[in-house]
């Protein structure tokens, strides 16, 4: 185990064992690559759409999406059900809400093509409390004349989900008014609060929601088996929660950051992680929900639509959307934050809050998630 000292001497040394090459090295394929220019030189336009879908917001990016193609113009998208996450999501709300995500994108994309998705949810009925083979969604692409890409469009490969402390200016006015008109839909609430007072007792709730999880040997474990600690690990699996770039590349290749020092709550790497998250919750000038007047698979993904159109409008007006997912899990131990932030926000147990997400700014944006191959999602 290494040594707070030895941790320092770590610091010190970083720029020298980086051009060393210890950090930063070239590993291919490129796990980024889905960022750039998606969906060029694709001759099939559901290719087009789904690339751009690929990099919709999703729990713990699992990116659990299967699509089967069918006839010239249409595709029928599944859940895979190999990525679900059990500990955390127990029902896989979260999960329907990251298919929703995917389905906005397919939607905001078309466009650019001279096509409109007409899109038909649970086409086969929808599940009950567990996820089964029928699918989420049927797509069709048509032709609709004079149809043209809207302002969203190029904020896709933009959007970012910040996962730091934000700066303390107030976001203003008319740019959260933007974001809470792109989150509108039929049977949707959308509100934000900037105001000390609920502000401040959403982030106690959502700190303790934090600890709750963090302190839970199985949803902790949840997370840490999809923890990608390196570079070289991020290109093996495209996904989960990466954990790659400049220090930590150090850290992992030096055996500080390790999947057994996660594990233990004391370790260096367990208390830097409780302190960085201890900061980004106390660095939030605002929050955003969306509760849904319905609380069935419908109305979760029409809450994952509006959650991407939500964080594209962000992007456009310089801000950034961080989903505080821990506060809404309904696993039994977090029975009490769940409880507190629908009643908070008016919700009841039929009409339930499906989004609270951080908002505000910051200086620079981070690099963007990895993102699986396309052609992973495509069934034979």
């Amino acid at each position: 185990m290494p040594t707070r000292r030895h941790i320092l001497e770590l610091f010190a040394m970083a720029p020298l064992l980086a051009s060393a090459g210890c950090a930063g090295a070239t590993v291919t394929p490129d796990p980024y690559a889905a960022w750039r220019q998606p969906g060029q030189g694709e001759s099939d336009p559901r290719r087009f759409v789904l690339a751009h879908g690929l990099l919709a917001p999703n729990p713990h990016n699992r990116q659990p999406w299967l699509v089967r193609m069918e006839g010239a113009d249409a595709m029928s998208l599944y859940v895979d059900r190999t990525r679900l996450l059990p500990a955390t999501d127990p029902f896989s709300r979260q999960i329907v809400v990251g298919c929703g995500a995917f389905l906005e994108l397919i939607a905001q994309s078309a466009p650019r093509l001279g096509l409109v998705a007409d899109i038909q949810a649970w086409p086969q009925g929808a599940p009950g409390p567990e996820l089964d083979d029928r699918p989420f969604a049927r797509v069709v692409l048509k032709p609709e004349p004079g149809v043209t890409a809207g302002p969203l469009f190029d904020q896709i490969v933009r959007r970012r989900t910040e996962k730091v402390p934000f700066l303390p200016d107030r976001p203003a006015d008319a740019a959260v008014q933007a974001v809470l008109a792109a989150a509108a839909g039929p049977g949707l609430v959308a509100g934000e609060t900037r105001e000390s007072g609920l502000r401040d007792s959403l982030a106690d709730i959502c700190w303790k929601a934090w600890e709750i999880e963090s302190g839970t040997p199985r949803t902790h474990m949840e997370s840490v088996r999809l923890m990608r600690i390196g570079r070289a690990e991020v290109v093996r699996n495209p996904d989960g929660i990466d954990l790659s770039g400049g220090m930590m590349e150090v850290l992992a290749r030096t055996g500080v950051m390790t999947r057994e020092a996660l594990a233990d709550p004391d370790s260096f790497a367990s208390r830097s992680g409780m302190d960085m998250y201890r900061k980004m919750v106390e660095a939030t000038p605002g929050f955003l929900w969306i509760r849904s007047e319905t609380g069935d698979r419908l109305a979760q993904l029409a809450a994952g639509h509006a959650y991407a159109r939500a964080q594209l409008a962000a992007s456009a007006q310089g801000l950034v959307l961080h989903p505080w997912s821990m506060a809404l899990e309904e696993f039994a131990e977090m029975a009490g934050p769940y409880q507190q932030v629908q009643a908070l926000l008016g919700a009841r147990p039929d009409a339930p809050v499906q989004i609270l997400a951080r908002m505000g700014a910051v200086r620079k944006l981070s690099d963007p998630s990895p993102r699986r191959r396309l052609d992973d999602l495509i069934l034979s």
